[in-house]
């Protein structure tokens, strides 16, 4: 099969497009035939070697862990999917080798649900890690209630995208940090944006001179020590962004791949709450234009590479 791998840590001219082994399909996991997969930072932090620590590389290692695409052959053990199946996926496993900027990829049924009607393979490509972290802090981590003030970070990304929108449909309040070109953006997300930088705390306690029931974290430094002085007593913080966090008071969090939770989103997605925002696309052989686009961090939503497939003929 023809993908993207490298085999060493750098930047991104270590990616390299083409022949990479076919993969093999245990017994509760599914060759899935990729159609899209969706750039996040994780990603590029991986291929610098930032995750050395955490997650052992097995080289060549093949990039990626957000997929769309249609099930091939399920494993011997598997119930939950049949060929023919379209499903999106957050193909996280606790070691870099087998990712997803690939033609085929073979997926944990853990780690996959099948994918919203509604939503094209680019789009829905770009959901399961943003919206599994969106979800889980909110959720599990924040437990955000109706009624309360949400502050999130970086409210035009990926993650923060989508938490605006889940925070909405929970019934809170959100305001949200973004450069004043997405304020529009954010605006039509239901959140009610703030700039960025110097006086960014008098800003938001304008909106909220309370403070803030919970804030969603995506950025990390001078925004987490900001953060922490806005919390209304009983706030709650989280971070994806900066361990830092727990000496606030509050929880950095880690997504985890969990298929219950991903279908809750595929369900979300069909009833027009959530919503997944393409920045760009690329061709597969040009994911390293998409890493170098996404290392830039000022994308607003996501960012993809589509694998493109001959239509077979009818009959």
């Amino acid at each position: 099969m023809k993908g993207i791998s490298y085999a060493r840590y750098g930047g991104p001219e270590v990616l390299e497009y083409g022949e990479l082994p076919d993969p093999k399909v245990g017994p509760d996991a599914v060759l899935v035939k990729v159609r899209a997969a969706a750039v996040n930072p994780v990603d590029w932090k991986c291929r610098e070697g930032h995750l050395d620590g955490i997650l052992d590389a097995v080289f060549p290692v093949v990039p990626g862990w957000d997929v769309s695409g249609v099930v091939v052959q399920p494993g011997v053990s598997v119930t939950e999917f049949t060929a023919g199946d379209e499903v999106i996926g957050y193909v996280r496993e606790d070691f870099l080798s087998r990712g997803t900027f690939a033609e085929y990829v073979a997926a944990p049924v853990r780690t996959l649900a099948r994918k919203p009607r509604n939503l094209s393979f680019e789009e829905a490509a770009g959901l399961p890690l943003v919206g599994l972290t969106a979800y889980q802090v909110l959720v599990k981590a924040l437990q955000v209630k109706r009624g309360e003030t949400v502050l999130v970070h970086a409210a035009a990304g990926g993650v923060g995208s989508v938490a605006v929108q889940l925070a909405r449909h929970f019934g809170a309040r959100v305001i949200g940090t973004a450069s004043e070109g997405n304020h529009d953006f954010v605006r039509g997300l239901g959140c009610e944006p703030v700039e960025y930088g110097d006086g960014l705390a008098e800003r938001v306690r304008g909106l909220a001179p309370e403070g803030v029931d919970a804030v969603f974290d995506t950025v990390g430094g001078e925004a987490l020590k900001i953060s922490a002085d806005l919390l209304a007593p009983e706030g709650r913080l989280a971070s994806i962004a900066d361990g830092d966090v727990v000496g606030y008071g509050g929880r950095y969090y880690w997504v985890r791949p969990d298929a219950e939770d991903l279908l809750r989103l595929t369900e979300l997605a069909e009833e027009g709450v959530v919503s997944v925002h393409l920045s760009q696309t690329f061709p597969l052989e040009r994911a390293a234009d998409a890493h170098r686009l996404n290392q830039e961090g000022r994308t607003r939503g996501k960012i993809v590479v589509t694998v493109e497939w001959e239509v077979e003929p009818a009959g």
